[in-house]
């Protein structure tokens, strides 16, 4: 069945696409990839904060900001707004974070490939009033259009494409065409842009001393060289680089499989940061600044202090239950074998949502094939509202509370901040 829907007037229109309800699993690939989806969202808005800090503001503008300004990117995209010197940012703001494949700071144990590939795209949405939060990840293999792209390094121009990998858009025209892509796609304007390398998930984990990630089965996958045993596993260092690595172990096999399951590993890490102070502790925002400034290349919209220490002071403010990490909605199409295509109303109601500031409201069952609800939390049942004006007797004299009008997107993949998940062991 074709879905025909129209894109509302404010989104781009995209190609129409199949939609189906359960999303079926890639080709593999016949050898293992190298870094196929670090869960660089969290690490970089952990970074922003790190370096942004007030309590070490000093500390790190001295000592890192020269490097974090040299390895600054132009993606030709700047934020001509000016943020306060103290407090949050006004408005809404987008950030896209970007893990590159092959890139040229890689390490020669992570291997070698032909070509520059932004395999993590992860994009960032923060509501106006700074209440909640959307995560959107965009599958690397997702076929779209993109745009003209001028290379910033060597002045190349590669004409507009369609029907190309998403992936494709780094080695195009550098971060700067990688967001252009996105914009294209998503119908959002992204002033802000971050790419991570390798290393940075690494040593991520290292400063805030491990993650402790939930597995429902025994994950061992040969292509990633992960071994874990079923249980709540503190990883960090390589094991956190393998797991954020590992898709044959997960799920179907699928790079969905492997979104799904990394949003155990950000969920995790974002109730880890909230609930142990780690924003508080000096070391570690030390710690952390230091690897934004070795691994990490901000586009020059953020380099700014006064622009992270806004950025910083927004992020604190929203709550885990109301940040939303969800799957960009795809289906396959038999014209691009091994790759995903867009389901066009789903992605339409997503992104209307994400413009209108609203939050993301997901459905009981929209956990990806790589996860499921960790069985050894109990489900908070929310508290029932209750109107003032009703007496507890049984008698009815006022008017009831009525129920929240936010309704759920049905068919959206992910979960919340909040929400404990297990990885779910490869079951293809």
């Amino acid at each position: 069945m074709t879905d025909r829907t129209p894109p509302p007037p404010s989104l781009p229109r995209r190609r129409d696409r199949r939609a189906v309800t359960e999303v079926p699993r890639h080709g593999r690939l016949k050898r293992p990839s190298n870094w196929r989806g670090l869960a660089a969202l969290v690490g970089a808005a952990v970074a922003v904060v790190a370096v942004s800090a007030t309590s070490i503001g000093v500390i790190t503008v001295a000592n890192l900001g020269g490097r974090i300004q040299d390895n600054a990117v132009d993606i030709s995209n700047p934020d001509e707004s000016t943020p306060p010197q103290i407090g949050p940012i006004n408005g809404s703001f987008n950030l896209l974070v970007v893990g590159v494949d092959n890139d040229v700071d890689q390490d020669a144990a992570y291997g070698e490939r032909d070509g520059v590939l932004n395999d993590v795209n992860i994009l960032l949405h923060v509501s106006a009033d700074h209440t909640s939060a959307t995560v959107v990840s965009i599958p690397r293999d997702l076929i779209t259009d993109q745009p003209r792209c001028t290379d910033p390094t060597t002045g190349t121009t590669s004409p507009a494409q369609s029907d190309v990998a998403f992936n494709s858009a780094m080695g195009r025209g550098g971060l700067g065409c990688v967001v252009n892509t996105a914009e294209e796609l998503t119908g959002l304007d992204i002033p802000y842009a971050a790419q991570m390398s390798f290393n940075a998930v690494v040593q991520m984990t290292d400063a805030v001393g491990g993650v402790p990630v939930c597995l429902s089965d025994d994950i061992k996958d040969d292509y990633s060289g992960l071994d874990l045993k079923a249980g709540t596993n503190v990883i960090s260092g390589s094991t956190a680089l393998q797991f954020l690595r590992t898709r044959h172990g997960v799920g179907n096999g699928s790079d969905l499989s492997r979104i799904s399951s990394q949003q155990v590993y950000m969920s995790s890490l974002l109730r880890q940061i909230k609930s142990d102070d780690t924003l508080m502790n000096f070391s570690r925002l030390y710690s952390l600044a230091n690897v934004a400034a070795t691994n990490a290349r901000l586009s020059t919209s953020l380099t700014s202090v006064d622009t992270m220490v806004s950025m910083a002071q927004s992020l604190r403010t929203v709550n885990l239950e109301t940040m939303a990490l969800v799957q960009y909605p795809v289906t396959d199409d038999p014209d691009f074998p091994g790759k995903v295509v867009p389901v066009v109303s789903l992605a339409d109601e997503l992104f209307a949502t994400i413009a209108a500031d609203r939050p993301v409201v997901l459905d009981d069952d929209a956990l990806g094939n790589g996860s499921q609800l960790n069985p050894d939390v109990p489900v908070e049942e929310p508290a029932p509202s209750v109107d003032p004006a009703v007496p507890t007797d049984g008698s009815v004299t006022g008017t009831p509370t009525p129920e929240p009008t936010t309704s759920a997107l049905g068919g959206i993949k992910g979960q919340t901040a909040q929400q404990e998940t297990c990885s779910v062991g490869f079951n293809g």
